[in-house]
């Protein structure tokens, strides 16, 4: 029903547009074709009908942004009722001219100005209907004002009750828009409720996972150290796992304080992969390299852990099974969203057949979680490319 009213009042406003010609244009075709005027006054009228189209072309038609501004729409008005007036004195048929005073009236003018434009408005068209002044004889005089007094009172009221019903549509379609800015703020509180709920129940596993590995992995870890210390010999290899081990210790413990990873504490999300590649590279001896394309920028914590895991579950995998000589990351910052590549040219695997493992698991849960997703390319003796996908939520959306 509200679109079917919105078309009608868009119908009517252009058809609004159109009266003021139609009433300047048909009086004057009836006045050229009917009135026995000499050629050089039906000449005149034309011109001066000519003139008041042209007035309401470059005024009003021409220019709609000119119809806010009081002053020249002001300005705009007088010079119709000018030409009215002059038309008017010239032949009463041109007297249907009034009813583009009427619509201009109500559509630009404001107030009290509206009002006064209407009263002499039909105080002209009163004149046009009698030729001129009214004979200066008191009967005459007093039908004059009669008759004025009736065109203004049915010119004042349409008028009124056309722009009580302009102004209630106004004020409608200002209700509707402010109806439709609660719905979407509305929906933004409903987002950001389910995202505390969520982030609430993140916190209660976290808090329940804490737990479990300060009594496993931390203290696993800890006799591993004690265990690795003892020996009498330590080699390169001894070493090594020493220092796994309590790499791995502090990653347990950071976990149970819920805490970032060690590479994001004091470095942005790029430079912990630049960190994370290297430690890698140390490890394993394969080149690592890592790339930014786009601008970087601060996000949230959650996605930055997320690609971090994500690109150490897959350099993990590529030592593990891929046997390959060098390793690629690329981090790529885009308008809505940030994906993390890590190519390799290693040995490969049949994606029908495979892929289904812990680590590739892993990393598809915790990329689910950001409603993003994880695609893996890689084919025998063609090398593997891993490719994560995440909402680029700012730093400061949620705290």
């Amino acid at each position: 029903m509200s679109d079917s009213l919105d078309g009608w009042e868009r119908r009517l406003s252009r058809v609004i547009q159109v009266v003021p010609y139609l009433a300047l244009g048909l009086p004057a075709l009836l006045y050229v074709l009917t009135v026995p005027d000499t050629v050089a006054d039906k000449a005149i009228t034309v011109g001066i009908v000519v003139g008041a189209a042209l007035w309401m072309a470059w005024w009003h038609t021409l220019h709609p942004q000119w119809r806010g501004r009081t002053g020249l729409m002001t300005v705009f008005f007088v010079g119709v009722l000018v030409f009215y007036a002059l038309l008017g004195l010239r032949d009463p048929i041109m007297g249907f001219y009034s009813f583009a005073g009427y619509l201009y009236a109500a559509d630009v003018l404001p107030g009290r100005r509206m009002v006064v434009g209407v009263l002499v408005n039909a105080v002209l068209a009163t004149m046009a209907l009698y030729g001129g002044p009214p004979p200066a004889e008191p009967v005459a005089i007093v039908v004059f004002v009669v008759v004025a007094l009736f065109f203004m009172t049915i010119a004042l009221t349409f008028t009124m009750l056309g722009h009580i019903t302009t102004e209630q549509s106004r004020r409608r379609k200002e209700m509707v828009a402010e109806l439709a800015a609660m719905v979407e703020e509305n929906a933004g509180l409903h987002a950001q409720l389910l995202i505390q709920a969520r982030e609430a129940g993140v916190l209660d596993e976290r808090q329940r996972l804490a737990g479990e590995i300060h009594d496993t992995l931390a203290q696993g870890f800890t006799g591993i150290i004690t265990q690795l210390q003892a020996v009498d010999t330590p080699s390169r290899h001894v070493e090594t796992a020493l220092r796994l081990a309590r790499e791995n210790l502090a990653e347990a413990r950071r976990s149970v304080h819920a805490l970032r990873p060690p590479a994001l504490e004091d470095a942005n999300l790029p430079d912990a992969l630049v960190e994370v590649a290297g430690g890698w590279t140390d490890q394993t001896g394969v080149p690592a390299s890592v790339a930014t394309t786009g601008a970087a920028r601060p996000l949230h914590p959650e996605v930055e852990v997320a690609l971090l895991r994500t690109a150490q579950e897959a350099l993990s995998n590529v030592a593990k099974h891929a046997r390959a000589s060098r390793v690629g990351l690329t981090l790529s910052y885009m308008e809505d969203v940030v994906t993390l590549d890590v190519r390799d040219d290693g040995a490969g695997f049949d994606t029908s057949c495979g892929g289904s493992g812990f680590g590739l698991v892993g990393m598809r849960q915790r990329v689910s979680r950001l409603a993003g997703s994880l695609v893996v390319e890689s084919e025998p003796g063609g090398g593997t490319a891993v490719s994560a996908s995440v909402p680029a939520i700012p730093a400061e959306v949620v705290r």
